[in-house]
């Protein structure tokens, strides 16, 4: 039992030191697009323009961070986690 609480208050400690790291892995975390927001995405193109969009570089005005890995397959998003 004290090992492992002396293991946990020695990990806190180490991310509360480096907190470089600590944003650097929130922002990647931030910059990947799921499915769900590649298909909202589809949802503000069909609204917007009233026309199914057919390639995903014409959503990306309407997603922040990396959709290059997702496709349009049916009208839904296809790709990594869909």
């Amino acid at each position: 039992m004290a090992a492992a609480v002396t293991v946990s208050i020695a990990g806190t400690s180490y991310a509360a030191l480096n907190p470089d790291k600590l944003t650097a892995d929130a922002q990647a975390v931030a910059d990947r697009a799921t499915c769900r927001t590649v298909d909202t995405a589809i949802v503000g193109f069909i609204a917007v323009n009233d026309a199914d969009p057919t390639s995903i570089t014409q959503l990306k005005p309407y997603v922040d961070g990396d959709i290059s890995r997702y496709r349009i397959v049916g009208g839904r998003a296809a790709g990594p986690g869909c």
